[in-house]
This record gives C-alpha cells, structure tokens and sequence, in this order.
C-alpha cells in the first residue's frame, strides 16, 4: 500500500478520465482486452512483439478456443524501466485490459506486480526470471517461463560435475541480476562449492570499457578460473570483449553465461567475427523445448515473416504460448460463468482523501476467477507442457547446455530437474524412473577456451605475489620427524621433505613460506595447529599431523603418507619357568575340557562296548576301573583293551587323532616354554591396560590424550610426557615410583623409541587406523593434487627412499626380543572337540536305536507272562537289563575263538622269541633277560618315550 502514495499521483499527471462506479459487459463478449508490456527494441523484445502478434491472429482465427470473441491487443514499450513499466501499466486501466502479457523484465515486474495485485489483474510474465517473485508476495504474478532457480541448478550441477569447487559471479547489479546469483550460491553450497568472489555491472547504460576492465583484472588476481556471466547482452559482449583483450578467454578458463547469450545467438546469428572470436568455449544454457512438428512450422512461418533477418528464441516462443495460456483460460474463464466487469476501489478514496480523483483505478471484480483459470491449465504449447504446480512454476524444468565453437554452437547435453544432466533428450528420460546418481551424469565432450578439449584444472594459484602460510609444528621431540634450523625459518626432516616432493611434482609452482607453531620447548598441540587453519592465519599445515575425525570436520587432508595408528609401549621383564611350568602350555579351559573329554570317550567306549565284549564286563568296580583306565590310556596310545564293535571303533579312531593334534600342540608349547628366555608384563594390550588402574604415559601434544578419554580413561590416569629419554625414565620407573606403567603414542614415534632401547616392547595390536596427513582448508584443489603427488611419490618409491633417509636406526639384538606367547586357548580346538562330540552322539544314537529295536522284538512275549505288571517302569528295567546282559555268539564264532585262543597259547613261547629278537636288533638293546611279554612290552615302551 506504501507505493500507491507515490503511484496515485501519477493519475492527476496524466489526468485520468473519471468512470462511473461500474461497468459491466456481457458474460462472453465480443472482445477482450488484453495487453503487452516489454521492451521493444531488444534481444527479447523483437522476438516476442512478433510472436505476442502472431499469437493473437492464431487465436482469433481458430472460432473453437472463443468461440467467437476475439482478442483485442494493447502493447506498452517499458524501455527497461521500472517507472515508465509503472506507467504503461496504469494505463491499460484506462481499456479495460482482462490480464497483461509480460513484463520481461525482473525489475519492472517487481514494481508493476504490486499494480496487478490492488487490481486483481493477472500477470503472465514470459521473460522475468528473477526467483524471489513469489507467489506468496504477488498472487496475480505467473511466470510462463521457467525462474533462475532451476537455470542456476543446472549451472550448479554443471560446476560439481567438472570437480570445480570455487566459482567467480558477474551480474547486473539489479533485481535480476543480483537475486539469480544467490540462488546460485545457495545450489553451490548444497554441493559444497562456492561462489568466492562476486561483483556486479551497473545495470544502467554509463557501464564503460574501463570500469569492465578493472573488474576483469580483479578477477585475473583471483585463484578461482571459473566465471559465470548473469549479466545483460550489451554488458555481457562487452565483458567477452575485455576478457579477451586481457588474455582471459585462452587455456585455463572456464565461462558460464545463462540464458541471455543463447537469446541472442538465436535470433541475431550469425553474429560478427569479432563477437564469435571473443566467446569461443564458451558454455551457454538455453531453456529447452521438446521438438515438435508444430514448433517445427512455426520455425519455417518464423523465416517467413522475417526473412531470415531475425531468429527465433526460446524468450519468443514462450511469448507465444503465453498468448494461448491466457486464451484457453478466458474460454475457462466464461464456461465457469465468468463476467467482465470492473468497480472502483473505495479503500482508495477513504484512505487518501476526497480531494484525488481516482475513479479511473478499477478491479477486475472476476480477477481471482480468470487466474484460478491460468494457473489449472493443461495444454500443450510451442514450449512443451504447460502446466503449473503447487508453487506455480511450470512443471518438467529443463535446459540444453551448448558449447560456442567457431562460428556456431553445438549442444553438448541437457539438465532436467528430472534426471539431471544427460545427453539424452529430457522428454525420453520422463518415460524412465527418475536417476540423479553421479554414474548416470553426463555431457559430451566440450571445447574449451583456448581450443583445448582438456578439462580445465579451474584455479590457479592468485597472481598478486602473495604467498601460501603454511604452518609447522616447531617440535622438541622426535625431530627427525619435523626440526626448525636453528636460527632460521626453515625446517627439514621427514614431513618436510615429503611436502617438498610432493610440490615439485605439481604441473605448476607453488609460492609458500613455511612458519613456525609452537616456542621449541614443548610439542605444540597439533588440533590447535588445524583449528588455525579454518580462522585463516594458515593456508595450511605441513608436519606429522594425525588424520582423525574431529579434524577431517573442519579441513581437508591429503593422501596419508605415513600409517599411523596407537599402540601401547610397556617395560618387559625375563621371565624363568618355574616348577609347575607343564600346565602353562593350556589355559584352564582347555585342561577341563580336555578332561571331561577324556572321560566321555571312556564312558561312551564302554557303553558301546560291554555287551559284546569281554573286557568291558565284570563287577561295578572293575568296570569303573576299565573305563578311568582307558580314558587315561588313550592319551599315551597304550591302551591294552581290544575294541570290537563297529561304532566303538569309530568313536575311538576320531578320538585318537583328536588326542595326537593336542598331544603335538602340548610338547611343542612346553618345549619353547623349557628352552626359550620369555619376557612378560601383565599388560597384553590396551583392553588389559583399560581394565587395569595404572598411569599412562602420552606424548604432549598428540591426539592420544583426547582420544583414551572419549574411550573412558579417567584424565587422572594421563601423564604427558615431552620426550624419548622421558618415556624411558617412566617406563623403567614405574608406578610405584612415581612412573607408568604403559605409553600410548603413534606407531611412527614408536618405532623411532624402539630402535635405541630395548628393554621395551609393544603389546597387543593398533586399536586405531589412521596416518599423518597434510592440512588444507576444506574444498581447498591443492589437496586433491597434493594427494596425486603423494601417490606418486608411493609408487615410483621416493617415499620409501626419504623415509629409509630419516627414520633407519640401529635395531636392538635378537636374543632379546622374544614376546611371551599366549597359552593354547580352548578356541584353537574346539572344532576337533566338536567333531569328537557329534561322533559320540551319532554312535549312541545308533546303539540305542539298536537296543529298542530289540527291546521290541522280545516285549511281545514277556507282555503276556508279565500281565498286569507291564508298566513303564518294567519296560525301563526290561531295557537296563538288555542293554547289560552279554551277547550270545554264534557257534561258529564259539569255534573260531577257540581255535584262536589254542593257536595264541601254543605259539605264545615263540611270539615272544620273535619280539625279543626283532626289539634287540631294532633298539640295540638286549631283552634276553625279560621273559614275559608284558615285562618285555613295558621296558620296551619307557626306552622309546626316555629317548
């Protein structure tokens, strides 16, 4: 309402004739007023007039979209101005005009929109772009053409599919101008990419040669070489022009210019030689529309009408379909009972007194009905489709994106808000699920300024002398690492000779001075180092830099090119085996498992055994006896008690092996335990050390001391220690004497303590994975091709040449280096126990099968003598009692055992004859002197375990 104060005077000027409170007309008149507002005499104003006129004499030669009323055409020139768009808009007041085709303009849009909205007369703009012309703000403003939102996400997706990261904007410093590069920076950001350095052209016309030139030399200084142009066309032209006299538009550059430059290469081509020389490379994009047989007429009446002096744009086609949009929603407009009629608003006359005469300010009293119309339209235009969604923006966004090459273009892909980029027509991909994955990205080859088809880097260090401030850790320790010369600036060791090959390799040169962090009497606190790169007192930081979490959130790190991971260091002690050092081999797990194992086989041989054979049977001592001897038995393979029975023997072959694999493990653990010095520490690693309630050493300034109280160290525990001699003194010192009882640091500065002390050792594994890095601020390009550099170094082995310079050291002796091995645990054996069980289980299953089988066959006659007393507790003692009762043999095996007991009796003598021989001269030993075999296997026995 504030800018009525200033538009209602215009009125009194142009003295507005005075209407009666109202005029109606019938329901569906003759005519219909209708009116255009744009710039005549430019890019977009030529193309459209023509195609706004063409547009009504199609619509009212067609009697089936009126039904016969006609459209009557009123055209304003705005002359890119938001005052004389004012104006020409206020007029139309004067002929009744139902709804106003344009403006073209972002910034005459957004003054006359206020006028449309007191009004209630609908707005179709073809050609203002500008994103923050709401719907919400200005309910009456419809754009028929797509906003810049959706021409800045293909810009946006354009700069992330190349891998650039900065981007330079040049705009018009207006409403259009300014509001479509935010939009750009926000689509930028959701990319992590950013607009670095922006600056805007006046948008009137004293812009001169000189003031783009000191533009452009600002931007020459800067690092990013990506360039969008979101300016007008006589600005923009001048901006080629000035860049090409200052070597802008060759190798190295990348310009992006919107929609403007494809208007004009559309309808002024061929454009002079000089023009096209100054834009070659050049990516444009251009609104797409679909092919279609009715666009392709149009085109070929277009040449007609023109004479092929005046191309056609996409501007000018959406001016065309505009005029149908409107048409089609006045038709809607009459069927739904829609009248044309206007009345003063009396708010006018109340609020600026009686003394105004504003009678002539009328509102379309069915102006909500008419826009309702417009914005639910379904038709199919020279564009495409034209349909509007919830936010009223035409729906199925697309753009092409085409390349400047000689003395043309060509398209080099598409972006939709459906697919992304493609290079396949957006209408083909709307029949497809849609798919923004990276994989399905893609463009075909460009061109590049400076006729390159090499993808330009798109930065460059700035060429304004400065420097790079990279900071390094002034250590106290390990300094082989990274060491300040004394008295200067300069710094060598590890880090800093990898940093410095890894920047010879670079394409390009790299200005940077190194500066120290830290005073050189401590180790300086390395998250403070990185923290100092997001404030901007370092480019970036070269030392040994640990790549964890907390700091990848706030910079970028190269390729590690160094592991680096914590370990714990502990003080090891000799340690002597002692009396009861036989049971050390087996945890105590594995004893008891074993164990009951041994039991279980004996229990389960008898079982199989007792009714067929002879050894198993007798009285309940002697039974419990056999089964305890032949547990123990098998575990020197001496056991005496022949086995007959199919399943036993089954049973008892998987256990012998199990009992030869534990047999094997046991003497050769006890061997090493016997014959090799161990040395020991309760600590095994850091879960010991974590349980335990000992101090722990770390080195100052490393992230170890954050890291073990995220992991729940109590900080009490923690004792920072600044260097080797240090953690040595520690270490020997103890607990109990004021020391640690572990160190926890990076294995890096581990190795480099261990190759000069000896008495020391780490335990258990890394319990992190990480590596030294360079520091670079976040979406920094140096990083990338640093990290390409360090890969290199890696695989053409300067990497390992400069760490073998810096880090080899003498090593301790080798009699002193053996860790305490870890008991056998039951772990390594119970897939052997596991076997040796499901066999038992199988064999039992087996034999009780058995057993009930027979049960059954023998329950049917003892049924009928036991009468009454057949319960289930008879049935148990009937099964108990056929499980212990002995097999009957057949008469034949009665005889072959006879037979064999005869034949054992009367060759016993000369067995024993042949046993002593073959013994004495395998053994040379004499066993004359034993007479029996039992004498003679036992001596036997011992003399081959003894030796």
């Amino acid at each position: 309402m504030n800018l009525i104060w200033f538009i209602l005077p215009l009125f009194l000027y142009f003295g507005l004739s005075t209407y009666g409170f109202s005029k109606n007309v019938s329901s569906r008149p003759a005519v219909v007023n209708i009116g255009a507002l744009f710039t005549f005499e430019s890019t977009i104003g030529r193309v459209a007039k023509i195609a706004i006129e063409e547009a009504v004499k199609d619509v009212n030669s067609n009697s089936s979209i009126l039904h016969g009323t006609k459209l009557a055409l009123t055209m304003q020139d705005s002359n890119c101005s938001g005052f004389f768009g004012m104006v020409g808009a206020l007029q139309f007041m004067e002929t009744d005009i139902v709804a106003i085709i344009g403006p073209q303009s972002s910034v005459v849009a957004q003054i006359i929109s206020h006028v449309a909205n007191e009004l209630q007369v609908p707005l179709l703009s073809f050609g203002a772009s500008d994103p923050t012309l709401s719907s919400l703000q200005f309910p009456f403003f419809v754009r028929t053409r797509q906003s810049d939102l959706y021409q800045m996400t293909a810009v946006a997706e354009v700069v992330d599919y190349y891998g650039w990261k900065d981007v330079i904007a040049i705009f018009i410093d207006d409403d259009y101008g300014r509001n479509g590069v935010s939009a750009l920076d926000d689509k930028l950001a959701e990319r992590r990419c950013r607009i670095s350095y922006k600056q805007g052209i006046s948008p009137g016309s004293e812009v001169n040669r000189g003031d783009i030139m000191d533009l452009l030399i600002k931007v020459a200084l800067m690092e990013s070489r990506i360039i969008v142009l979101h300016v007008n066309p006589d600005s923009g032209f001048m901006v080629f022009s000035v860049a090409q006299y200052l070597g802008m538009m060759g190798n190295g550059f990348v310009w992006i210019a919107t929609d403007w430059l494809s208007s004009v290469l559309d309808s002024a081509a061929p454009l002079p030689s000089e023009t096209m020389d100054s834009i070659q490379g050049v990516l444009v994009l251009r609104q797409h529309t679909p092919y279609s047989d009715r666009k392709k007429a149009f085109f070929s009446r277009w040449k007609k009408l023109t004479g092929g002096s005046l191309g056609l744009h996409s501007y000018g086609l959406s001016a065309y379909d505009s005029v149908w949009l409107l048409a089609h929603a006045i038709d809607a407009f009459f069927n739904q009972g829609g009248v044309i009629s206007f009345s003063n608003d009396s708010r006018l006359q109340s609020a600026l007194g009686d003394n105004l005469h504003l009678e002539a300010m009328n509102i379309f009293d069915d102006g909500n009905l008419l826009l309702q119309s417009i914005l639910q339209s379904n038709l199919v235009g020279l564009t495409g489709p034209i349909k509007f969604n919830s936010d009223r923006s035409l729906i199925l966004p697309a753009y092409d994106i085409i390349n400047v090459v000689g003395t043309g273009f060509r398209r080099i892909g598409y972006w939709s808000n459906y697919s992304g980029l493609s290079v396949v027509a957006p209408e083909t991909l709307y029949a497809m699920p849609p798919n923004h994955s990276s994989a399905n990205q893609q463009l075909y080859s460009v061109i590049w300024p400076g006729e390159t088809l090499s993808k330009p880097r798109g930065w460059v260090f700035p060429n304004n002398g400065k420097q790079l401030k990279i900071g390094v850790p002034n250590r106290a320790s390990y300094r082989a690492f990274v060491s300040r010369v004394r008295g200067t600036d300069m710094f060598k060791g590890f880090c800093i000779d990898v940093f410095t090959a890894a920047v010879n390799l670079l394409p390009y040169a790299v200005p940077y001075r190194f500066v120290p962090f830290g005073n050189g009497l401590e180790n300086p606190s390395y998250t403070e180092l990185v923290n100092m790169i997001t404030t901007g007192d370092f480019d970036a930081a070269v030392g040994d830099i640990a790549i964890v979490t907390n700091r990848t959130k706030i910079v970028d790190f190269t390729q590690p090119y160094a592991s680096s991971g914590l370990v714990v260091v502990v003080p090891l002690k000799k340690k002597n085996s002692g009396a009861w050092a036989f049971l050390q081999p087996f945890s105590r797990n594995m004893w008891i498992v074993s164990a009951c194992f041994f039991l279980l086989i004996g229990t389960v041989v008898w079982i199989l055994e007792h009714r067929t054979n002879d050894e198993f049977r007798g009285p309940p001592k002697k039974q419990l006896i056999t089964i305890l001897w032949f547990s123990l038995s098998t575990m020197f393979f001496a056991h005496r008690e022949n086995i007959v029975s199919t399943l036993g023997r089954m049973v008892l072959i998987i256990w012998l092996f199990v009992v030869l694999i534990i047999n094997s493990s046991y003497t050769a653990s006890l061997t090493s335990i016997l014959t090799v010095q161990l040395l020991s520490s309760p600590i095994k690693g850091f879960e010991s050390l974590k349980m335990s309630e000992e101090l722990i050493g770390y080195q100052v300034g490393s992230f170890a001391e954050h890291y073990l109280e995220e992991l729940g160290i109590s900080r009490s525990r923690l004792v920072a220690l600044g260097s080797p001699d240090e953690y040595a003194l520690a270490l020997q010192r103890g607990p109990e004497k004021g020391g640690v009882a572990a160190i926890v640091d990076e294995l890096p500065y581990v190795e480099l303590f261990l190759s000069s002390q000896c008495k020391f050792r780490v335990v258990g594994q890394e319990f992190t994975k990480s590596g030294w890095g360079f520091a670079f601020p976040r979406d920094s390009p140096l990083a990338i091709d640093m990290s390409t550099a360090i890969l290199q170094l890696s695989e053409n082995g300067d990497l390992q040449r400069i760490h073998d310079k810096w880090l080899i050291r003498s090593t301790c002796s080798l009699e002193t280096t053996e860790i305490e091995s870890d008991q056998l645990q039951l772990k390594s054996f119970w897939g052997l126990f596991l076997i040796c069980g499901i066999a038992c289980f199988f064999a039992l299953f087996i034999y009780f099968v058995q057993i009930m089988q027979q049960s059954c066959r023998t329950a049917p006659s003892e049924s009928i003598s036991a009468g009454p007393n057949n319960s289930i507790s008879g049935r148990v003692r009937r099964l108990l009692s056929l499980m212990d009762e002995k097999v009957d043999h057949s008469n034949s095996g009665s005889k072959r055992r006879k037979v064999e007991r005869s034949l054992s009796e009367n060759s016993k003598d000369s067995e024993l004859d042949l046993l002593r021989f073959v013994l004495t001269v395998a053994l040379g030993v004499n066993f004359t002197l034993y007479t029996t075999a039992p004498k003679l296997t036992a001596f036997a026995t011992l003399y081959v375990l003894d030796t």
